[in-house]
């Protein structure tokens, strides 16, 4: 059967240095533009002594190289650019868009410059973000590109994505945002920046929004295989037939549902117009959130930076309540959402029956529009508190890669797309 989605009108919010109003922008991203590719930020922790883990890379007066894998297939392309938790205007002289040659490298044919209310250079105040204007260049859903964005002289990164799960690039001083080769770009790094989302236009086309914590956020597995669950659903969809269902993952490792964190990001009920219903296109939500909830509370606290602060103790009907507030949000906006029940963590007794409880309602309650059994597809039949052993990436919490395409198979096409009307 051939699978695909509506094309959904879901504004996006422009706070640039132009003024635009929200009611022009949701005109503009109405319609034919669909998310294609997206992230979600978090903030840096601001500390003289932050581990090795937390230090973000020089970018003042260098060129950024990023490899992004849209899901969508379209003739052009919009840019989000933000600059969620800055303290400062973010400053970017040159952004640019291409084929990935590998590596740092860009392909230089097809090679197209990206501009702001026709300007090649943006600058976003704190707080801000902004959408680009429409690039005339041919994407093709699951191939690499290269974003390269020559940053102003005072910019330093105050946020980012922090598991990409993929490598980005740093330059020597100097604007390499035209260089086809990678020689300029010396440093790597492995987070995502600045970059939040990627539109295309492609007319009766939909997204699936994926968000939750590390587990969609893709933690452990391959670095630069696009080995998580999101991507192998994407890849099913593209085996279906259908070519206009985009995938995005908003994931966040460490992330909670009801608490903020000084490293893994707000609470998911916060973030959640922000990071899913503000984006254009999406038509339907997968929502897997909920072990950090319950695991927290239990974690030491630590001295120096400490990101599982607040341990905040939460119940089963606690974790229920803020989905039914994440359900009534996507509803508001006429988007479906389907509830993925919690996966196995080796849990004690007393946090297991709470992970217990929360999937029973999920699977029970009916609150959700449908139901994804990820716990029913990775725990180990013998030992059902625990992932399969070849399903298990060693931690006993994330899975593998193996496990993590198990999940995509356990997501049911039929009812998370929605087939085209004639």
């Amino acid at each position: 059967m051939r699978l695909r989605t509506l094309a959904a009108a879901c504004g996006a919010v422009l706070l640039s240095h132009f003024p635009v109003s929200t009611d022009a922008l949701a005109s503009e991203t109405a319609g034919s533009w669909t998310t294609a590719w997206a992230t979600a930020l978090q903030p840096i922790p601001q500390r003289a002594d932050l581990p090795a883990l937390y230090r973000a890379p020089d970018t003042g007066g260098r060129t950024v190289r990023q490899i992004i894998y849209p899901t969508l297939t379209g003739n052009a392309v919009r840019l989000h650019i933000s600059n969620e938790y800055g303290t400062a205007p973010l400053v970017i002289e040159d952004l640019r868009i291409a084929r990935s040659a590998g590596g740092a490298a860009a392909q230089s044919t097809g090679e197209m410059r990206v501009t702001f209310g026709g300007k090649t250079t943006v600058s976003i105040p704190p707080g801000g973000a902004a959408e680009s204007d429409p690039a005339t260049i041919g994407i093709a859903g699951g191939t690499p590109y290269v974003v390269s964005s020559f940053m102003g002289p005072e910019q330093r990164l105050v946020a980012w994505h922090r598991v990409s799960n993929q490598v980005s690039y740093v330059s020597v001083p100097g604007n390499h945002a035209g260089d086809a080769t990678g020689n300029a770009f010396r440093q790597r790094f492995t987070q995502f920046v600045w970059l939040t989302g990627l539109s295309v236009d492609a007319p009766a086309s939909g997204a699936i929004a994926a968000i939750g914590d590390s587990i969609t956020d893709g933690m452990r597995s391959s670095l630069n295989e696009n080995r998580r669950w999101p991507d192998a659903l994407a890849r099913r969809f593209a085996r279906a037939g259908d070519h206009s269902t985009a995938v995005v993952n908003l994931g966040i490792s460490g992330n909670r549902l009801l608490s903020d964190s000084p490293c893994y990001g707000d609470a998911l009920v916060k973030r959640f117009g922000r990071d899913v219903i503000e984006r254009p296109g999406v038509k339907t939500v997968i929502l897997l959130i909920g072990i950090n909830d319950i695991n927290f509370a239990a974690m030491p606290p630590r001295t120096g930076l400490d990101c599982d602060f607040p341990h905040t103790p939460v119940t089963a009907a606690d974790l229920t309540g803020g989905y039914q507030r994440v359900i009534a949000a996507a509803h508001r906006r006429g988007i479906r959402i389907f509830g993925a029940t919690l996966t196995p963590a080796s849990l004690p007794p007393q946090r297991e029956a709470i992970r217990l409880a929360v999937n029973q309602w999920i699977r029970t309650s009916h609150a959700f529009d449908g139901v994804v059994d990820f716990d029913a597809a990775l725990r180990d039949p013998a030992q059902p508190d625990r992932l399969r052993k070849d399903y298990d990436s060693g931690d006993h919490i994330h899975p593998s890669n193996a496990g993590y395409t198990v999940m995509a198979d356990a997501v049911p096409l039929e009812a998370v797309a929605t087939p085209v009307r004639k």
